[in-house]
This record gives C-alpha cells, sequence and structure tokens, in this order.
C-alpha cells in the first residue's frame, strides 16, 4: 500500500489575527456609510442590558414561516440620551480627513471633567460662523457626543466621548442640522426606527489567555499521545525554519472590537418595563427609560457599551412595515 495523503481544514479562523486585546472598551467605527436622506445623525449608543425572546408574526419575504407566529432571540440594549458636546468640521486633504475646526457648548455637563478637559469659555457663535466662511472646504461633520450613564443601572459615573457622523442632504443643511443640536439631547427615536436593519459595534468579552482547543477549536490529540493532548500535533514543516502565523496558538481570547452586521430592530420604546423581565436582567437589573430591542445577540458582556450604526451593507429585501410582536417574554430569568 503506498502513502495516503491526508487532507484536514485548518482550524479556526485567520480573519482577526493578530488577535490582541481592543486598545480601549469603547468601540471606535472606522467607516460610515452615505444616506441619502437626512440630514440625520449616523449612529447611537446603548449598554447592553441582557437577552429576552420575543414571539412575533415573521414578515421576511420568502421565508418558509410567513405570515405565522416565530419565536426570536433579541438582546435589549440600554439607550438614554446622548449629549451633544461639541461640533467637528472635518476638510479632505491628500493624507485623509483633518479636523478644521470644533464648536463646543457652553456649558457642558460637569461629569466630561471625569474624562477630559473642556475648553474654557467657548464661543459657539464664533465658531459657527468661522465653519459658515469656509463651508466650501468642510467635506464632513461629526458631532462629539457624551453618554450618560446616571441614567441606567450601570454603577459608573464617569461618561464615554463618542464621534458620530452627520449625513444625508448638501454640506449646508448638514451644517444647520449639526448647529441646531449643539448643547442638546439626542434620542434614540430621532435617529433610528422600528423594523430597520442597523450595524451593532462592540468589544466582546474577554476570556483571558487560553489555550489552541478552546481559542481555534483544534482536535484533542488521541489519550495515548505523549507530552499533551490539549496542544497541537506539530508546529509545521521543517523549512521554512519558522513558526508560521497560521499555527494555532495558546494566547489572548475575547476583548476583541467586532462588528455585527444587519441586525434588525425590533423594537424601540421609553419605558423600560415593557422589556425588563422580572427581577430585571441578570448583572443589570431593570431598564429604566429608552431601550432598544434589536434581534439576535451583540458582541460583549452585560453593561458594555453597544454603538448601533446605520447599515452599510443593508439587505436588498426589507419588509416595509415594523415587525409585529405578540409578546415579549418578561419571565424571570432565574426562575
Amino acid at each position: 500500500m503506498g502513502h495516503r495523503k491526508v487532507n484536514a481544514p485548518r482550524r479556526g479562523s485567520l480573519a482577526f489575527l493578530p488577535r490582541g486585546r481592543a486598545a480601549r472598551q469603547t468601540a471606535r467605527i472606522r467607516f460610515w456609510p452615505h444616506v441619502e436622506a437626512g440630514p440625520t445623525l449616523l449612529g447611537f449608543t446603548g449598554y447592553k442590558a441582557g437577552m429576552t425572546h420575543v414571539f412575533m408574526v415573521e414578515d421576511a419575504p420568502g421565508s418558509p414561516n410567513f405570515g405565522k407566529e416565530v419565536m426570536y432571540p433579541a438582546t435589549a440594549i440600554d439607550a438614554p440620551p446622548l449629549t451633544v458636546c461639541a461640533v467637528r468640521a472635518y476638510t479632505q486633504t491628500p493624507y485623509g480627513l483633518k479636523t478644521l475646526t470644533e464648536v463646543w457648548m457652553k456649558d457642558p455637563p460637569k461629569d466630561i471633567n471625569r474624562l477630559t478637559t473642556p475648553p474654557k469659555n467657548p464661543d459657539p457663535q464664533n465658531g459657527f460662523k468661522k465653519m459658515e466662511e469656509n463651508l466650501d472646504k468642510i467635506s464632513e461633520f461629526r458631532l462629539l457626543a457624551a453618554t450618560q450613564p446616571r441614567l441606567v443601572g450601570v454603577p459608573k459615573k464617569k461618561p464615554e466621548l463618542v464621534e458620530i457622523k452627520a449625513d444625508g442632504a448638501q454640506i449646508r443643511e448638514q451644517f444647520e442640522y449639526v448647529k441646531n443640536l449643539l448643547g442638546k439631547n439626542v434620542s434614540i427615536t430621532d435617529i433610528f426606527k422600528e423594523g430597520q436593519y442597523i450595524d451593532v459595534v462592540s468589544v466582546s468579552k474577554g476570556k483571558g489567555f487560553q489555550g489552541p482547543v478552546k481559542r481555534f477549536g483544534v482536535k484533542i490529540r488521541d489519550r495515548k499521545s505523549r507530552k499533551t493532548k490539549r496542544g497541537i500535533a506539530t508546529l509545521g514543516p521543517w523549512s521554512p525554519s519558522r513558526v508560521l502565523y497560521t499555527i494555532a496558538r495558546a494566547g489572548q481570547m475575547g476583548y476583541h472590537q467586532r462588528t455585527e452586521y444587519n441586525k434588525r430592530i425590533l423594537k424601540i420604546g421609553i419605558n423600560g418595563d415593557e422589556i425588563s423581565p422580572k427581577g430585571g436582567f441578570l448583572r443589570y437589573g431593570p431598564v429604566k427609560g429608552a431601550y432598544v430591542l434589536v434581534s439576535g445577540s451583540v458582541p460583549g458582556p452585560t453593561k458594555r457599551l453597544i454603538r448601533l450604526r446605520y447599515p452599510i451593507r443593508a439587505p436588498k429585501k426589507v419588509p416595509e412595515a415594523p415587525p409585529k410582536i405578540i409578546s415579549i417574554s418578561l419571565e424571570s430569568p432565574q426562575g
């Protein structure tokens, strides 16, 4: 018998190498889509409260369950209003976007001092005048918005400051839109609507230092194997005489920034009692105010900041009406 060649699929994805820890706990959005309607903000934030399930009428065109009552898992995200602290104008250069100028509100929230030092005695009127004079140079506007963790079940006072792009219509209309928002609170109902698809960006749960079996899903070796059972059988060929990056090794697992595309908004509300289970969400408590219920799961543990964004590759077939929800499970997660 000749030598039989053995083929085996590689274990684990190489799509996200190197799997280092995220630089910071608040996710950074590197790309914003272009929208025709507007002007509008392209994103929002919320804190992950937990998961539940909903019974709704299946409205996906082409689904075998179309028109029937189906059960969907859903994630509750606590979404208090954002405070617009500053407006930033960007100009396009051969080396990418550069900040032209930014305008801060007069009396930013006191909690901002826990995070950064806002400019002393800002002059929004003069700042907007400078922006208007250079409107032909400006390619886009982004808002610096502060979260309000005091309003939710998160045990902290220090807000997060996130940058959210404004888009839609002409640059002049965008300018008037962001000018009116400075210093005001923005609600999730101003940006998203029920039935819409969104992308969620977040930092996943940290798992610490893990071996190759858990981290890459490699096979556990035979019980008679020498040295180790939860290691890999070979570190690679004799030549090239180094360990290739494609080899599954132990290392950091989790606490990575991840983007999940096309999560559908099942429900948006201002009264958290509609979705809070008996006794509250585990490790979070009850949702007190505004919330958004999205289909499926989102990355990250309870209490983590989740960033919501207009979809960059939305599905082509989207039901026109918002989903018809029959009931939301409010059973206690602890029984």
